[in-house]
């Protein structure tokens, strides 16, 4: 309903690349349409929603961020703001894989053209079966030791294997457990490689680089093995694949993190919302130093959720509309 709006122009296939102001206030947004620069003029503010990666990306190709930085690769300084791109936050997963004894995984089921044809009847007539739920058919969330006033880990199970998510799934019955911690202490940062809007910035996340991660981590990989020790999913197990039961000291199951471990995609935190100097931008999202500018994602919080990050995305907005409502009425 909200594309039939009069006031409201959706383009695709559009490329953003960085906003111009007039003064210190945001008036426009260039970007590349069709091979084409073009520009869209705001009246009022600009909203920045590309995300925990881009958003800083944006900012720093429009002259916002740390300026010794900026000026390395040729972006003219308009507000010398270091905090642009740090405090990088993302929950990494690693993966306890286990070779399963009977033919029941979605391994199988892939492997089996009648099994395939039978995932697709359920899904089209019954709405059920591996097409009709995520990936992850199960989870929880964790103490990883003692004394901890609430969990501090969170489990996803899924009924399949592969290397790497979204990779081709092994050629045998497997199933999966990934583990990650939900309050890192980590913090990374991500930055611009060129003056270039269609070059990707680079993310440096920061993984693993504080003695609670690691400590956390190797907790987490340990529960894993407790639960599969369990005799309800003991008597399907054949083996562990990974990390392999030769990897027993903490040292190795840390090593295994390192090698293996991915992002569960909760990037947060390169904009930092704030009452400080230091802070990307104010409790109302806009951009310190300058006007005419907020951001509205994941990018604002101060630190990560400890869960996934799709509701609190909905509620930033949420919160966000009413500020800018407030501000257009006043």
């Amino acid at each position: 309903p909200a594309r039939r709006r009069s006031n409201l122009l959706i383009e695709t296939q559009a490329h953003a690349c960085r906003v111009e102001f007039s003064g210190n206030r945001a008036n426009t947004l260039v970007y590349i349409q069709g091979g084409q620069e073009k520009r869209a003029i705001a009246r009022c503010e600009i909203i920045l929603s590309a995300g925990a990666l881009q958003s800083p990306q944006l900012l720093q190709l429009s002259g916002i961020g740390d300026a010794g930085w900026l000026k390395a690769h040729g972006i003219e300084v308009l507000c010398h703001r270091p905090g642009v791109g740090h405090n990088l936050q993302d929950h990494l997963q690693v993966r306890v894989i286990h070779r399963c004894n009977a033919p029941l995984t979605t391994n199988d089921d892939l492997r089996s053209w009648w099994r395939q044809l039978r995932m697709g009847l359920q899904y089209v007539f019954q709405r059920a079966g591996p097409m009709a739920v995520g990936i992850n058919q199960a989870g929880a969330f964790l103490r990883s030791r003692e004394g901890l006033e609430r969990p501090d880990i969170q489990f996803h199970f899924a009924a399949l294997s592969a290397d790497l998510p979204g990779a081709p799934l092994h050629d045998f019955s497997g199933f999966t457990s990934s583990v990650c911690q939900l309050r890192p202490t980590s913090r990374g940062r991500v930055e611009i490689t060129s003056n270039d809007p269609l070059a990707k910035p680079v993310m440096h996340p920061g993984y693993l680089a504080t003695e609670d991660d690691q400590r956390t981590v190797v907790a987490g990989l340990k529960v894993a093995r407790r639960i599969a020790a369990q005799p309800a999913l003991a008597r399907y197990i054949v083996d562990e694949y990974q990390p392999g039961a030769a990897r027993e000291s903490d040292q190795e199951l840390l090593d295994f993190a390192r090698a293996t471990g991915v992002t569960i995609f909760h990037p947060a935190g390169s904009c930092r919302m704030g009452a400080d100097a230091d802070a990307v931008v104010d409790p109302t999202l806009k951009v310190r130093g300058v006007t005419g500018l907020r951001v509205v994602d994941c990018s604002i919080m101060p630190t990560l959720v400890s869960g996934n990050t799709h509701a609190p995305a909905v509620m930033i907005a949420e919160k966000a509309a009413d500020l800018i409502l407030e501000d257009a009425r006043a």
